[in-house]
């Protein structure tokens, strides 16, 4: 079938080159680490090809109708992981936005004097980004601080399979001490990427370092992450990492695919561990078991959104992987497919696995939550106003309190006449001012079950949280 028409893409990019990063082999806890040049550089020509094939109306790829001169932020959306790496990740973002959208003369303005105003850089266009925190949003950053995943991740370990693939791998273990200068060598402690980093920047490492260790590590590194970050069911809390990232896929083709969004090109910056897990949780992997492993740098996997010529209209997905910066994008299939996968079934099959809500992913991962945590999840803006509102209003209660005590002692005090009072002290401070002909006893508000005794509404739990779910942690 010739699918002629594509309406939109979902670009998921991993980040470029970076200095050695250290992480637990157990909680995933990461060391600091910077981007390199050569990172900027992997994921500036990542950039340029997407723009040339999906940007370029010469390209059979090109996003039909959508803006390729200069950067239309209604039909662009990126979003970005700030957790671990989360610098090197926000520099590859930003480096792969300079190729996919470079300095354009043409951004510019004319003032109301005539003047005209190129952007700086000549004319350098600064695209909109949203850092996903992992404290507010775990849809780019599911696995630490989860004990279940922990749990899967020390099950691994003690697996028949990997106490196996450690004693075969021993040889080479012993055999890279002097390479490694005191850091632990084992299975379970990876050292593939600090190997990787001293080969790439470290001239005097590059020539020492005997020939096939580079592959050993990465082979063995491979084996290590493709066993954590994956699971038997498209459900398991091995594919979490999948499992959360689905969420921002699915929501994505579902604003591409309504003719009334303008959203277009969605791109995703984020690390290594989301692409293993799709590639398991679609099976990829078990058709590709080359894939079964760390992406290499500036890797990225391209969703596109297609159109049916007549007489079949539907909506297709193809899939497409290029492999760091050595590949071109290649097709691959999903869920047994041998071509491009109608748009229903693809959601019809990855929905249920998608955790949509940082509440999905507190059960995931074991996590009980109280009821006291409803105001402990809310974002940071709320819980100062929150905390502030409530010291306004507690310090209204004493001032009140203070004051009542003071008149009804004044009271007490005043020489009492016998018969009536010629006034009467009513609830507003004493004033017997008729409003709109009546007393102002008459206009007394009366609390209803919204709102407490100082007029003021009540926490409404379905305002908080309406019938679709969001990140909020």
């Amino acid at each position: 079938m010739l699918l002629s028409k594509v309406l939109g893409v979902i670009i998921i990019a991993r980040n470029g080159d970076r200095q050695h990063y250290y992480q637990d082999p157990f909680t995933y806890a990461g060391s600091e680490v910077e981007t390199t040049a050569l990172g900027e550089v992997e994921s500036n020509l990542l950039g340029s090809l997407i723009r040339s094939t999906y940007f370029d109306s010469r390209s059979p790829s090109y996003i039909e109708g959508i803006r390729s001169d200069l950067v239309d932020n209604s039909e662009v959306k990126v979003r970005v992981k700030a957790g671990t790496e989360g610098t090197v990740v926000f520099d590859s973002a930003i480096a792969l936005l300079q190729g996919l959208f470079p300095p354009n003369p043409n951004n510019k303005i004319v003032l109301a004097n005539e003047t005209t105003v190129v952007a700086p850089l000549g004319g350098y266009q600064y695209v909109p980004v949203e850092t996903v925190e992992p404290g507010n949003d775990r849809s780019l950053e599911s696995w630490t601080n989860c004990p279940k995943f922990e749990a899967h991740t020390k099950q691994f370990y003690g697996s028949a399979d990997f106490k196996a693939k450690a004693r075969d791998a021993e040889p080479f273990f012993k055999g890279v001490k002097d390479y490694v200068f005191g850091r632990p060598a084992s299975l379970e402690n990876g050292i593939f990427d600090f190997i990787n980093s001293q080969l790439t920047h470290n001239r005097t490492y590059a020539h020492r370092l005997p020939p096939t260790f580079i592959e050993q590590a990465r082979h063995w590194a491979n084996y290590h992450e493709n066993g954590v970050f994956s699971d038997e069911d498209i459900n398991g809390v091995g594919n979490i990492a999948g499992r959360t990232i689905l969420h921002t896929i699915l929501t994505s083709l579902e604003r591409i695919s309504f003719n009334g969004d303008p959203l277009q090109f969605m791109l995703v910056e984020t690390t290594y561990q989301p692409f293993i897990s799709l590639f398991h949780q679609t099976g990829i992997a078990a058709e590709h078991p080359e894939l079964k492993g760390i992406p290499d740098y500036a890797s990225a996997l391209a969703i596109e959104l297609r159109r049916g010529s007549p007489p079949d209209v539907r909506d297709f997905l193809r899939i497409r992987f290029k492999n760091g910066t050595a590949s071109d994008f290649k097709d691959l299939h999903v869920f047994g497919h041998h071509a491009d996968i109608p748009l229903t079934e693809f959601i019809y099959r990855a929905e249920n696995a998608a955790i949509t809500s940082n509440k999905q992913w507190k059960d995931a991962c074991g996590i009980k939550t109280s009821n006291m945590d409803i105001f402990q999840a809310l974002p940071t803006t709320f819980n100062i106003l929150h905390g502030v509102l409530s010291f306004v209003a507690f310090f209204f209660i004493i001032a009140s309190a203070i004051k009542f005590v003071k008149n009804r002692r004044a009271r007490q005090r005043r020489p009492q006449l016998i018969g009536e009072e010629v006034s009467q002290v009513y609830s507003d401070y004493g004033s017997i001012t008729m409003r709109n002909g009546r007393r102002p006893e008459e206009d007394v508000h009366v609390a209803t079950r919204a709102e407490d005794t100082l007029g003021e509404r009540q926490f409404m739990e379905h305002e908080y949280y309406p019938e679709h779910p969001r990140w909020i942690l």
